[in-house]
């Protein structure tokens, strides 16, 4: 299909969390449609009623949304399409790449003891495969497909290269239960057929489904998509990623405050690679992914280097889109919004939080002296440097700053004259500084907090923390 336009789709089971390697699929996916000009379509793969569920739909929604996931159209869902899928089956049935097949579950499972027996394939071969429909019982039936027994099916896959699977190690599969309802093998071939979709890129735990779904394209006379099967994400000792590792749902990254652009960037480079680029835009990343940089071992997931990128990111990040997602991350953790004050101040101060930060906690945490109320109240370390000398040097301090000009060389030489004054330093004056004026031992230059929160807030800050 070298002159259609791309178009991909990623297609979750809505029976939990979006999985930390189906937003990957999802992104690249999304990145390899986007960077071609194509389409990113969603498929809701609901046809297991029993364990999908409208909250698991909602929250993958909103795990792409988070991410920045665009797609196209309206999400498409796979149990409403079943009468279509019903459909095809008829079709391969009159076509005769199909049959009825009356046999029981006790007499499959007595086909399959036989053959054990016997060491034999346990795979089962219907007596109905070629019966007469004649000879068909007024019974409940299932519809097979009427799979090649010899030969080998290829698949041409653009990240595994080329994976041949003999014909003997494939059944007929069921593609209509004896219900009527279709089964997801089915299901998931004319859904794409349907939706125009050119590139099946997907984990390879599905690589053996291409062979069996290949079989249902050929009866139909369908055009193949191209098939891109990617590893398997592993915790950092090799093993499949799971709850031992830590977190595995996307909105338990959203929570820890990692930045959406961030995790991209990192879920981009899990498994896929350009050149030796590690920090790179949205923009760069459409315009350099391709099929052929995915790698066919299983990436490590490594923390530090999500950190690190994440860091990268909130240094490159605009102001206004900073706090967007500020809020944001405030709202989805359940955290109190930004009034008026505290919405000014850090849009002041951002340029100076912003260093050093690898996520929203910690953001938040620097901006403490912002978002505090009065009266500002220490923490454990911080009270430890207001003891009764630093609270009368920082009385004496209180005039000098009183008639000082707002700005930071003045603020420093009115500090420096008291520090000097009492026989210490500038550094040492910091310490009880910080304490009244943010509540912590950690926090910007105290010029730099001086600037932002003015010189009222600073001296009534400093009036409380005198007692």
């Amino acid at each position: 299909m070298p002159d259609t336009p791309v178009v991909t789709r990623f297609a979750p089971s809505p029976t939990g969390f979006l999985h930390i390697g189906g937003a990957r699929t999802a992104l690249f996916n999304w990145l390899f449609a986007r960077g071609r000009g194509g389409k990113f379509l969603l498929r809701i793969e609901d046809t297991d009623r029993a364990r999908s569920t409208p909250e698991a739909t909602a929250a993958i929604l909103d795990g792409l949304t988070w991410l920045g996931l665009d797609w196209d159209g309206e999400p498409v869902s796979q149990f409403e399409r079943a009468p279509r899928h019903a459909e095809v089956a008829h079709q391969m049935l009159a076509a005769g790449h199909a049959y009825k097949c009356f046999a029981t579950p006790d007499e499959i499972e007595a086909f399959r003891e036989q053959a054990r027996a016997e060491g034999r394939s346990t795979l089962f071969q219907s007596p109905w495969r070629d019966a007469d429909p004649a000879t068909h019982p007024d019974a409940p039936y299932v519809v097979r497909l009427k799979a090649p027994r010899d030969g080998v099916t290829l698949i041409e896959d653009r990240v595994q290269g080329d994976v041949r699977i003999g014909n003997d190690q494939l059944d007929d599969m069921v593609m209509l239960r004896s219900d009527g309802t279709p089964t997801y093998m089915l299901a998931v071939v004319v859904d794409d057929h349907d939706m125009g979709v050119t590139h099946v890129i997907r984990g390879d735990d599905h690589l053996n489904n291409a062979a069996r779904q290949m079989q249902i394209y050929a009866a139909m006379g369908w055009d193949v998509p191209i098939w891109a099967h990617i590893p398997l994400i592993h915790g950092p000792d090799g093993k499949k990623l799971s709850k031992r590792h830590g977190a595995l749902g996307v909105e338990e990254y959203r929570a820890m405050g990692y930045p959406a652009a961030g995790m991209r960037n990192y879920l981009a480079r899990l498994g896929w690679s350009h050149g030796d680029a590690e920090f790179f835009t949205d923009a760069q990343a459409q315009a350099w992914f391709g099929l052929e940089g995915i790698g066919r071992s299983p990436a490590r997931f490594d923390f530090k280097k999500l950190e690190n990128l994440s860091g990268q990111h909130f240094a490159a990040m605009e102001d206004a889109a900073l706090l967007r997602e500020l809020k944001a991350f405030l709202a989805a953790t359940g955290q109190p919004a930004l009034d008026a004050r505290q919405d000014a101040g850090l849009s002041d101060a951002l340029p100076l939080l912003k260093p050093g930060v690898k996520t929203f906690p910690q953001l938040v945490e620097k901006a403490h002296f912002i978002l505090a109320e009065r009266p500002v109240v220490p923490d454990e370390k911080a009270a430890q440097a207001l003891d009764g000398v630093s609270r009368g040097i920082l009385a004496q301090l209180t005039p000098h700053l009183q008639s000082a000009s707002w700005e930071r060389d003045a603020l420093e030489a009115a500090v420096k004259q008291v520090a000097e004054a009492h026989g210490t330093t500038l550094g040492k004056l910091a310490a009880p500084l910080r304490a009244a004026l943010a509540g912590r031992t950690v926090s910007p230059s105290v010029f730099d907090m001086m600037l932002v929160i003015g010189r009222e807030e600073t001296l009534a800050r400093l009036a409380d923390a005198q007692g």
